[in-house]
């Protein structure tokens, strides 16, 4: 007799939520014992008397969850939670190794990361090899000055704009 494989999968997706809400969508997911992430990133804002470091979402209006198929509809049942993103009506799974890559990019000391929805024309694909960013792959799409370098996130239609010094990546494929 043939053993069922009954484990269940755990999958990342992205969720669009209601404006100015990541947050609170997020201290809600983890209420439920949801696994989510919302990458954030300290900026500098100015008011009319003063200056004060903040965290700010890095993809405003987004955060990710990790679920399995069971906790689809709890999550849609949530506060604050719009949609799930999708691709011809299914919800789009998100690898995991881009929501590592995410977070290893927010680890950086003092990271300067810019999140940009513009639509890049295809590039060549690119390897970090060196720097706290090694073993990233990605697509690259623009390069800004002399460190700047947009990698693009297919899955959720933004690119992530890393600084990165020319020395530390590789072209490691040809152009689509």
């Amino acid at each position: 007799m043939e053993k069922i494989n009954t484990a269940i999968c755990y999958n990342w997706y992205a969720l669009y939520v209601k404006s100015r809400t990541e947050k609170k969508a997020h201290a809600e997911l983890q209420f439920k014992k949801i696994e989510s992430f919302l990458p954030l990133q300290r900026k500098l804002r100015q008011w009319s008397d003063r200056k004060k470091w903040v965290e700010m979402p890095l993809i405003p209006g987004y955060i990710f969850v990790r679920i399995n198929w069971k906790e689809y509809y709890s999550v849609l049942q949530s506060n604050f939670i719009m949609s799930f993103i999708r691709f011809e009506g299914v919800a789009v799974v998100i690898p995991d190794n881009q929501i590592d890559y995410l977070k290893l990019m927010l680890k950086q000391e003092n990271p300067n990361i810019e999140v940009t929805h513009e639509t890049f024309a295809p590039g060549q694909m690119i390897e970090v090899i060196s720097g706290p960013l090694i073993g990233l792959h990605g697509k690259l799409v623009r390069i800004k000055g002399k460190n700047k370098v947009a990698i693009e996130l297919e899955q959720i239609g933004y690119s992530a704009m890393v600084e990165i010094l020319a020395e530390n990546i590789r072209f490691s494929g040809n152009k689509d």
